[in-house]
């Protein structure tokens, strides 16, 4: 890897009237456009283990109508490395902060044209045809989301607090789960059976025009990246970021990759697979899963917060390697905790499930910031993320179904965990660990 020129320029820049209210004002922005981004995107998790099998697709059996939902949900992994090459490409050579835009406003009309999707009764087969192309649509918003809001907050932290501001949008992820559980908590909890399939499981989706116009607004007043703009000031942005990400960077983006890979396959038995699970397998009520799914929710937003505040104390690396060992350690008696059946016993097994899954997404993304320069930096972790999001979770929930499916047992799903860990592990003590001074001189070089 081409080696970074030294730098000492404090992330935001010395004539800033109010830097510590533009500092809140970008975390702010990361924080809100996330949550509403993955909110839209876990809605449509939800739907798929509860509602999309009976709406698109009731010709099939039970079974085969649920993994085909579950296989909608995964198409969008398709999209996302796509969604990042365009945004990591548009970012690096146009600033962050547009690409932050465009994204939510796709986002947004994705979901909502979900919501007012006819079913397979009123179009037949072009309800599912419409139904993966948004979900396409999805995707590529997904891909180039979280690349910029997270370097939106690195590049603007101070130099020594960089994990701790760069959790600020990881835990979007958590918190949009959070708001999508509760959305059909209550629709669910309001309606009958019968309202709820019919037309209750539309409102979530709807009430992402609000949303929308909400994160619209907090992200067009921030500014744009001092990184990016001292690129520009020096005219050093590159012409074809992805191909000199390529040729000087493929062994940083290969170890981002493995280090997102058990954090994200986990994270969506977390938020899509267990829901249905403790439905259809274990007989539990949708109400009792969507509780349970919303308790890990709001652990995996608390343990993520933490950990960001750790990595600047202990090293990205360290917390990366408790967090994954934690993670390989529970797979198995997490679901011998959710086979009891046990309410209180299932709240234990996602609590603790939260604390390996903070502890490996809070660093994220401070560390991926310091794997790349800044000139192919969005590239990078956009690249990075959205592609360890396919060989990671995306299509975890059908899979996980096939596996209880074909061996009769979730521990199965343990073991298919445990390898996603192994492979994870690898990563993380590929990972150089840098010092504080380092991680410094690093994400302000403009190289």
């Amino acid at each position: 890897m081409t080696p970074e020129p030294a730098a000492t320029a404090p992330a935001l820049r010395p004539d800033d009237p109010d830097p510590a209210r533009r500092l809140r004002r970008v975390v702010a922005a990361s924080l809100v456009g996330t949550t509403i981004e993955w909110y839209d995107f876990f809605v449509y998790a939800s739907a798929a283990g509860l509602v999309f099998s009976k709406q698109f697709f009731p010709a099939l059996d039970s079974t085969a109508a649920l993994l085909a939902s579950f296989a909608t949900f995964g198409v969008s992994i398709a999209a996302r490395p796509v969604g990042g090459v365009i945004a990591g490409h548009l970012g690096d050579r146009f600033g962050r902060k547009g690409v932050l835009v465009a994204t939510l406003v796709l986002m947004g009309l994705s979901t909502v044209g979900v919501g007012l999707l006819p079913g397979y009764d009123a179009i037949g087969i072009a309800a599912p045809v419409l139904l993966v192309l948004l979900r396409l649509l999805q995707g590529l918003s997904a891909g180039g989301e979280w690349g910029g809001a997270a370097l939106m907050a690195v590049e603007h932290a101070p130099p020594r607090r960089r994990g701790y501001f760069g959790s600020f949008p990881q835990i979007g992820v958590p918190i949009g789960l959070l708001l999508a559980n509760l959305a059909f908590f209550t629709v669910s909890a309001s309606t009958t059976k019968d309202q709820f399939q019919a037309w209750g499981w539309r409102i979530p989706f709807l009430l992402s025009v609000v949303l929308i116009g909400v994160g619209f607004f907090v992200r067009a007043r921030v500014a744009e990246s001092p990184v990016f703009t001292e690129l520009q000031e020096r005219r050093s942005r590159r012409s074809a970021p992805l191909k000199v990400l390529f040729r000087t960077s493929s062994r940083e983006l290969i170890v981002a990759i493995g280090l997102f890979i058990a954090n994200n396959l986990i994270g969506y038995i977390l938020i899509a697979f267990i829901t249905s699970y403790g439905t259809r397998t274990l007989k539990l009520s949708s109400t009792t899963m969507l509780l349970v799914s919303m308790v890990g929710a709001v652990a995996w937003g608390v343990f993520t917060l933490l950990a960001g505040r750790w990595s600047d104390t202990w090293g990205r690396r360290r917390t990366y390697l408790v967090g994954t060992l934690a993670l390989a350690l529970w797979t198995f008696p997490f679901f011998l905790l959710f086979d009891t059946r046990s309410v209180p016993l299932l709240l234990v097994a996602v609590v603790v499930l939260a604390f390996g899954l903070g502890l490996t997404y809070g660093p994220q993304a401070a560390a991926y910031a310091e794997l790349f320069p800044a000139a192919i930096r969005y590239s990078g972790v956009s690249f990075a993320y959205a592609f360890g999001a396919v060989l990671g979770g995306g299509f975890a929930p059908l899979v996980a179904t096939w596996l209880v499916g074909l061996t009769g047992t979730s521990l199965s799903v343990s073991a298919y965990m445990l390898v996603a860990c192994l492979i994870t592990l690898a990563a993380v003590l590929a990972l150089r660990e840098r010092t504080a001074e380092e991680r410094e001189a690093f994400v302000v070089a403009t190289g």
